[in-house]
């Protein structure tokens, strides 16, 4: 199987996003990407997000994945590596995935999206009958 590069989006962000977006407040999140014949499957580390300040969506072809860090932690700083902020990333999808099959796990600070083909997009063996 050959390797393919998923475009990801970075200088324009499709309509309805939010346009003063500052690119510096977001953190990109790691992310490896699976193909097999059946499938497009996407794991992105995003530690300190919950399930529920995880928002995953897909509209004309573009997916968006966005992660809120809630919560501050006790006690007086005395010393930073690393600042809590939200990711997002955001990666145009080729034509043949089947948004409608979609399902997304999300545990331990790791997302895994599984997004199927379209049947149309799959291989398919013609058998002979003569």
């Amino acid at each position: 199987m050959a390797e393919r590069e998923i475009p990801v989006r970075r200088e324009s962000t499709p309509a309805g996003l939010e346009e003063v977006r500052r690119p510096e407040n977001y953190l990109r999140p790691a992310v490896d990407i699976f193909e097999t014949e059946d499938n497009l499957t996407l794991m992105a580390d995003m530690p300190g997000v919950t399930k529920d300040h995880l928002d995953i969506h897909l509209e004309q072809g573009i997916l968006t994945l966005r992660g809120t860090i809630e919560g501050a932690r006790s006690g007086e700083l005395l010393f930073r590596e690393f600042a809590l902020v939200d990711y997002y990333r955001q990666f145009k999808l080729p034509q043949e995935i089947d948004p409608d099959k979609a399902s997304a796990d999300f545990k331990n600070g790791v997302l895994t999206l599984t997004m199927p083909k379209s049947a149309a997009a799959r291989p398919k063996r013609i058998e002979i009958r003569h």
